[in-house]
């Protein structure tokens, strides 16, 4: 089984999770809002986006809708525990009470999807990516290639067992990095993956050389996220997440320094 979803625009929940500053509940009602009045019917969240808020959000405006009218995905590995003493050094922004625990376990897994699914009000989800498995993520307890060990023995198997069993409709990885997805084809049955800040005007070459050929190759559908590198492609000071990462030399080369002035970012 290979799951594919008919949108072809979605809305993600990185911006109303407060990553990048505080949004009142307000705006972010208002801005899912004027997303579905436009007609995007496609709503793409974590765990990780506020440490709960966004999935919050999106299932206060979503729960009441006719399921039949949406997709939504959300992701796994990291899991959220409700602590007194929670660190605010992560998510600055978010009121939320949760600390972050990795897990890519079977059991870390599907407890991690049963808490999304309370967060939204659902009763499935249709797409579950396992979040953030790469050599970028710096907060990893281990180096990736053992967290990705660990999701091989126990999320990966796990969740196509929860796809046969109806509670989602399709996995995959959701990553910044193209080794990961490589990977997982090697040695898993996934549907779609999240190919996050890799297929855009500024990085595309690794996505069309490599990962596509690939995914062609299992039938695995992608959806592209951070199109716009985090914002730096439409103006931000920030390439990729990074707060300083748009002074790197990778995004002041001849090429991306050009295409930025011409945005006028740089």
């Amino acid at each position: 089984m290979h799951y594919k979803p008919p949108l072809k625009f979605a809305i993600g929940g990185v911006p109303l999770g407060n990553e990048f500053a505080a949004v009142t509940d307000k705006d972010a009602y208002a801005a899912i809002e004027a997303a579905w009045d436009a007609g995007v019917r496609y709503f793409d969240m974590a765990p990780w986006y506020g440490l709960g808020v966004a999935e919050r959000r999106y299932g206060n405006f979503l729960h009441d809708k006719p399921s039949s009218e949406f997709i939504v995905s959300s992701k796994v590995g990291k899991l959220l525990k409700a602590s007194k003493n929670y660190k605010r050094d992560i998510f600055p922004f978010s009121p939320s009470p949760n600390d972050l625990a990795f897990d890519y376990t079977g059991p870390g897994v599907r407890r991690s999807i049963e808490d999304s699914l309370q967060r939204l009000g659902l009763d499935s989800l249709d797409i579950v990516f396992v979040h953030d498995i790469s050599s970028d993520n710096k907060l990893l307890p281990t180096p990736w290639p053992e967290q990705f060990e660990i999701a091989r023995k126990g999320a990966f198997p796990e969740l196509t067992r929860m796809r046969e069993e109806g509670l989602i409709k399709g996995w995959g990885l959701g990553v910044n990095t193209p080794e990961p997805i490589l990977r997982l084809l090697q040695v898993a049955d996934p549907d779609i993956c999240l190919l996050a800040s890799q297929y855009s005007l500024i990085d595309h070459k690794n996505a069309l050389d490599q990962v596509f050929p690939a995914a062609r190759a299992k039938n695995v559908s992608f959806v592209i996220g951070s199109a716009l590198n985090a914002g730096f492609i439409s103006g931000s000071p920030r390439y990729n997440y990074g707060k300083e990462s748009y002074k790197s030399p990778r995004t002041s080369s001849k090429g991306a320094t050009v295409f930025a002035r011409s945005l006028g970012t740089m």
